[in-house]
């Protein structure tokens, strides 16, 4: 691992050496942007667009804008005269539970060592912190930034997190269109979403996860350098679902036996349906059907035709003299 900055610890009037690395990576497959024409890869060159040249790195400085097009200079000698002392020690302010601290307030994860001559008092502190199940709260300044950060351990490691400074966390009041904590809900759904959850809660296992985008996108980088040709996988379509409960419904028939035994969920009343209109006698219809010939149709329209018919005849019948 590279180490990304040297200090210490300030403990009360212990000060402990350690070394600090990065402890999380993206892992994140990245496009370089190329000319279509020749696959040159594109060069982003800084531009000055006054003296229309480019501009070398020793003639850039910084500019703080208060206002469109107008800047407060910024050098060097003005960050070293506010730098806090703090820059080279991990400043132990207090002591706190974890569970305070909202995972929102998380940034950054560095692992802390300690250098040749802290083991001891890095094992020190490793073991009061594990005893008492503390994590302490500290300032660190790290290229020129002062951070608000937590102390605490992972596995038999010490380590550091930046975390956001309140005013760094917008309020929740900000965020549109929240449903009212008031809201009512009906108890049946409620319970269905509460026994939801029960069948889906399992011991955590980070290595069960994986980045599927990330492995196909592999995949198919590999396929076209070995020249293979790209398919597309086939869609699985989902059941159209209607409404809350049916999604409950179908949602735990597909969790039944991965979590505690379900609850015993009671139907909602559903109001009685309205009485049937009485239906009009069909006497005559069935008379005319009985008096049909055996070849006569099901279709009403048929019947009455067939049933007309052999009327007509027995009438033509009588008045023939014999």
């Amino acid at each position: 691992m590279h180490t990304v900055w040297k200090g210490s610890i300030s403990f009360g009037l212990v000060n402990i050496p350690v070394r600090m690395f990065t402890a999380t990576e993206e892992r994140d497959i990245r496009f370089r942007q190329l000319h279509k024409e020749c696959h040159t890869p594109i060069k982003y060159a800084k531009m000055c667009p006054h003296c229309e040249r480019e501009v070398d790195a020793s003639e850039i400085v910084r500019g703080y804008e208060y206002e469109k097009g107008h800047f407060v200079m910024i050098d060097d000698s003005d960050l070293e005269a506010i730098t806090p002392e703090t820059r080279r020690a991990i400043e132990i302010l207090d002591f706190v539970d974890l569970q305070e601290i909202d995972p929102i307030y998380f940034d950054k994860s560095y692992f802390l060592s300690p250098q040749e001559t802290g083991e001891k008092a890095y094992a020190l502190l490793r073991a009061a912190m594990e005893q008492s199940g503390k994590i302490a709260v500290a300032q660190v300044t790290m290229r020129n930034r002062q951070s608000l950060a937590v102390i605490r351990l992972y596995e038999h490691c010490i380590m550091l997190e930046t975390i956001y400074y309140p005013d760094e966390v917008r309020p929740v009041s900000q965020v549109p269109a929240l449903p009212e904590a008031t809201v009512t809900l009906a108890e049946n759904e409620l319970k269905m979403a509460t026994e939801l959850i029960g069948n889906m809660t399992i011991p955590f296992e980070p290595a069960k996860y994986t980045d599927e985008y990330r492995s196909e996108l592999q995949s198919l980088i590999e396929k076209k350098l070995e020249g293979q040709e790209i398919t597309t996988a086939p869609t699985v379509a989902r059941a159209n679902v209607i409404d809350l409960m049916q999604a409950l419904r179908e949602s735990l028939e597909t969790t039944a036996g991965q979590g505690a035994s379900p609850v015993k969920l009671e139907p909602e009343a559903t109001p009685a349906p309205p009485p049937a209109k009485a239906k009009p006698s069909k006497k005559r219809a069935t008379s005319s059907k009985k008096e049909a010939s055996p070849l006569t149709k099901t279709t009403t329209g048929t019947a009455t035709s067939t049933s007309t018919s052999t009327t007509k005849t027995l009438r033509r019948k009588k008045a023939t003299p014999v």
